[in-house]
């Protein structure tokens, strides 16, 4: 069986702003507009697609990328040039850190809307 996740829709206030973020972060780019989605692909094919709300609360949700050691270190460090406050955790008890679960490397971040990024090193 042959079966892989090709999209997810990430619900945001501006989803211009959302995905301009996610791409500059990753270092990616945003694809041009497909519809009401803006797409940002991951190198792995998945496409996260931007989506404007509803003007209601935004529900937040969690994204992993499993990067490279040097990817991390590009992330982290653009993640680092632009102040943005990270933890070594989900929940935000362990700031400005990292975690080395697995003998890896982790970190999580917010996005504009509150969705909770991470980078990890191993799966």
């Amino acid at each position: 069986m042959s079966i892989e996740l090709n999209h997810t829709i990430v619900t945001a206030t501006d989803k211009k702003a959302s995905a301009q973020f996610l791409a500059d972060v990753l270092g990616l780019e945003v694809g041009p507009q497909d519809g009401p989605f803006l797409p940002v692909t991951i190198p792995n094919g998945v496409t996260l697609d931007y989506a404007d709300g509803d003007g209601g609360p935004i529900v937040s949700q969690h994204y992993a990328f499993l990067v490279s050691e040097d990817d991390f270190d590009a992330i982290f460090g653009r993640i680092k040039e632009r102040g943005l406050p990270h933890w070594a955790d989900p929940h935000h008890h362990h700031p400005d850190q990292i975690n080395t679960r697995g003998g890896g490397r982790g970190v999580y971040w917010d996005d504009p809307d509150g969705h909770i990024l991470e980078i990890l090193t191993r799966a």
